[in-house]
């Protein structure tokens, strides 16, 4: 067995520094959305990836894989937004096991509403703070990271 590559000092600050980050952030980003516009952090997630479909519906498994989702979880929170009247399920023709979560009027209307002010918190925490060439780091980083975990994707359960 092989000793554990521990972070250097430099690593560990700038690792504990980008989860403290991520952690405040995603709790102020949570907090003024729901304060904006009653919606949750997960319920603009879900809006977002339907709005990024012209028909506005995706397939329920489709979904929990772009949100990196459990089922279960995705179908929890799905029911609530369904009581709420922000998306519908619609059975598939095609494959009687699969559906669709569709985007309704006040689903989209919600997300329409919630998104300028959305934008402008994340400008003025995140984007405000930061120069052209700090933007392009952190989308340079952003994305090998990304392309890293995807090579890395362990096979997603169904169950």
């Amino acid at each position: 067995m092989t000793d554990p590559r521990w972070l250097d000092e430099r690593q560990q600050c700038a690792w504990r520094s980008y989860l403290a980050m991520h952690t405040q952030l995603t709790a102020r980003l949570h907090r003024r959305l729901q304060e904006d516009s009653g919606l949750s952090l997960a319920d603009f997630d879900v809006l977002v990836q339907l709005t990024d479909h012209p028909d506005g519906r995706v397939r329920i498994l489709q979904l929990a894989r772009a949100l990196q989702w459990e089922k279960s979880r995705l179908s929890h929170h799905l029911t609530r937004m369904q009581r709420r009247g922000l998306i519908t399920r619609q059975e598939c023709p095609e494959d009687a096991r699969g559906a669709f979560v569709v985007l309704t009027p006040a689903g989209r209307q919600a997300i329409e509403q919630a998104a300028p002010q959305h934008v402008e918190t994340v400008r003025d925490l995140l984007f405000d703070q930061l120069t052209a060439e700090q933007v392009d780091t952190l989308h340079t980083i952003a994305e090998r990271v990304l392309t890293r975990l995807q090579e890395n994707t362990p096979p997603t359960r169904t169950t």
